[in-house]
């Protein structure tokens, strides 16, 4: 399968519900890379890197959370991260 890698930036009730750790919980168990952290919009911004279908797959996962609320995904893809290991919380 080839690896896409996607930039997101989620807005809606995303910050201060655990939305990071459930991101990088998700990421860990699906073989996503990249990274994800808070805006001082009260957005919260990822870049991901995987399948198409994983990065989907973690995406369905997040809007499960119970307090979670994404009202809107602005979603790019944008260049490979060569060698990346691993999803960290910024």
């Amino acid at each position: 399968m080839k690896a896409v890698r996607k930039h997101i930036v989620f807005t809606g009730r995303v910050q201060g519900v655990g939305f990071r750790y459930r991101a990088s919980h998700a990421a860990r168990g699906i073989g996503v890379s990249g990274w994800v952290t808070n805006n001082w919009d009260g957005s919260v911004e990822m870049e991901a890197q995987g399948t198409k279908e994983q990065i989907q797959k973690m995406l369905v996962l997040l809007n499960q959370g119970n307090y979670i609320h994404i009202d809107n995904m602005d979603i790019k893809e944008i260049p490979l991260v060569e060698k990346e290991k691993g999803f960290h919380i910024r």
